[in-house]
């Protein structure tokens, strides 16, 4: 194995990030290999989301990463150039929303807004976009591809939606795929199926993840570490067993008490 394999595929070191000069998320670390599920928990306003928003880019003009790097593949992310950071999102770097039938224009097809989003990286033909859409939709329990592609989002469940953000995240097969709180709309049921259906793309495609929630459980389900945040410092982190088991992190604690167990396929 060289010195490239050897890497890390994440690594973000000491890492600040700030509203309005305002700290939110306060010196935090973590390192993703290759196939790796990274899960990142904590209460509501515990800085989750900022996490993943930073390594996207996505921290809007009053947000800013002012300590700290974030290395992807070897790359510094914080100091990339936006035209080279653009071309990461989608092929290399995948992302999942929390609401993803919010995040889908009500008034174009599902099939034509999957197409537009392969299009911005790639030559490809409508009849290319619906194959790859279709093979993964089977993979992830959308049996009737054909009907959901030829569907507005209005027309589908919250369900089918979040399966849909998940296809569209994988069209390109990223190597990580962000996912941020990916089944806090859903009922339990569909919760379930999400998260066995976001494992079996990491079968698939050895993808990476970081899956930001406030359910623990959903972690234990999945994850192959776990980062606990709380007011954006770092409680807790390392392997889920141990994190999530025998923590000796009196929030971690509080946390596991309060949590909807999901046991492991």
């Amino acid at each position: 194995m060289n010195k490239k394999e050897m890497e890390p595929l994440l690594h973000a070191e000491h890492v600040t990030i700030c509203y309005n000069g305002k700290p939110v998320v306060k010196d935090v670390s973590f390192t993703l290999g290759q196939g790796e599920i990274l899960g990142i928990v904590g209460e509501s306003g515990s800085g989750k989301s900022t996490v993943i928003r930073g390594i996207l880019g996505l921290l809007g003009p009053s947000g800013m990463v002012t300590e700290g790097d974030i290395w992807y593949k070897g790359e510094n992310i914080v100091d990339m150039p936006e035209k080279n950071k653009r071309k990461l999102l989608g092929p290399e770097i995948g992302m999942v929303f929390q609401d993803c039938g919010a995040a889908l224009c009500p008034v174009r097809t599902i099939g034509v807004q999957i197409h537009e989003a392969v299009r911005a990286h790639e030559k490809v033909s409508k009849q290319e976009t619906r194959r790859r859409a279709k093979e993964i939709m089977q993979k992830i329990g959308l049996s009737d591809s054909g009907r959901v592609l030829d569907s507005y989002p209005f027309e589908l469940s919250g369900g089918m939606n979040q399966r849909v953000g998940i296809c569209m995240a994988m069209m390109q097969k990223p190597r990580l795929l962000l996912a941020d709180e990916p089944t806090s709309a859903l009922d339990v049921t569909v919760q379930k199926q999400v998260v066995e259906e976001l494992k079996l793309m990491r079968a698939e495609y050895h993808t990476a993840m970081i899956v930001v929630t406030h359910n623990i459980g959903v972690v234990r389900a999945m994850a192959d570490q776990v980062l606990v945040l709380q007011n954006g410092t770092v409680m807790d982190y390392g392997e889920t067993e141990r994190v999530l088991r025998h923590s000796e992190n009196p929030y971690t604690r509080k946390l596991m008490s309060s949590v909807l167990h999901l046991k492991r396929a």
